[in-house]
């Protein structure tokens, strides 16, 4: 499809004899924030690490921006990897550099930025995330975990990226910090004309970001839609994920639009 910025086709994932992924197709429209849940070993970081080329599947094809991750040169997918910006689960950021350097890493790897440029982009992209120049010279280490998140993001957002991958991006907060953040990312999503891949457990981060939500299981996607379809569908992961006390509290806040927005669709299931 055109509007595929993420297209997978018929991939599967072995590890000896251990089957993870069983032929999955997959699009991930432009402008949408897809949201991939399932439970324990049901290889949603896995397919997440393959969109970002950092793992090759068994069988199938990955293609990202109409590229295939396996194919072309190494220049070729440098330059395509810095179309996409990438926040993973514990922030990542390099202990032995500063704020400001994390955030500059990727800019200085290019090798064609003075750093004048690079100390104005670098302040943008912090000031963009909330984080004021009084930390750029702090290590990550003196952060609090909020603010390793945020300078985790403008790190991620360096290269102006056209996609964003989060990986449990609100996993660690307290709530109040949760709440913050998903509220910048939304905001930067919405400003910035984002594609975002989300894998995340969280219910509230989950309801609050995404537009369409796969569901991983049985070693393949069961079900793929918005929120409250996905909620309704019959398999037990959804029923034990979504209906518990905390998923209906949770549900609760799309459960007026669900109700108004009869899309006529019933969600999409794999065959």
């Amino acid at each position: 499809m055109d509007d595929c910025i993420i297209d997978i086709r018929g991939l599967w994932t072995r590890f000896g004899g251990n089957v993870v992924h069983r032929d999955i197709d997959l699009c991930v429209h432009r402008g949408e924030v897809l949201s991939l849940v399932g439970g324990s070993g049901s290889g949603k970081t896995t397919l997440l690490r393959q969109m970002l080329g950092l793992e090759r599947p068994s069988h199938g094809e990955v293609r990202v921006f109409g590229r295939s991750l396996y194919e072309g040169t190494a220049d070729e997918l440098r330059t395509l990897r810095h179309r996409w910006g990438v926040l993973f689960q514990e922030g990542a950021l390099f202990s032995a550099l500063s704020v400001y350097d994390n955030v500059a890493l990727p800019l200085r790897e290019l090798k064609t930025v003075d750093e004048d440029l690079i100390r104005d982009l670098v302040g943008l992209k912090l000031e963009l995330v909330g984080i004021e120049a009084q930390h750029f010279a702090k290590m990550p280490a003196e952060l609090s975990g909020g603010m390793v998140k945020r300078v985790a993001l403008a790190r991620a957002l360096a290269l102006e990226p056209e996609l964003l991958f989060l990986d449990e991006p609100t996993a660690g907060l307290d709530p109040d910090r949760s709440e913050s953040f998903v509220r910048l990312i939304a905001d930067l999503r919405r400003e910035l004309g984002l594609t975002v891949v989300m894998v995340t457990h969280d219910l509230d981060t989950l309801v609050a970001l995404s537009t369409r939500v796969a569901v991983l299981a049985d070693q393949r996607i069961v079900v793929i839609g918005p929120m409250y379809e996905v909620a309704a569908f019959t398999h037990d992961f959804i029923r034990n994920f979504f209906q518990g006390e905390r998923g209906r509290r949770a549900l609760g806040a799309v459960g007026a639009h669900a109700a108004d927005a009869d899309t006529g669709r019933e969600p999409a299931v794999a065959g």
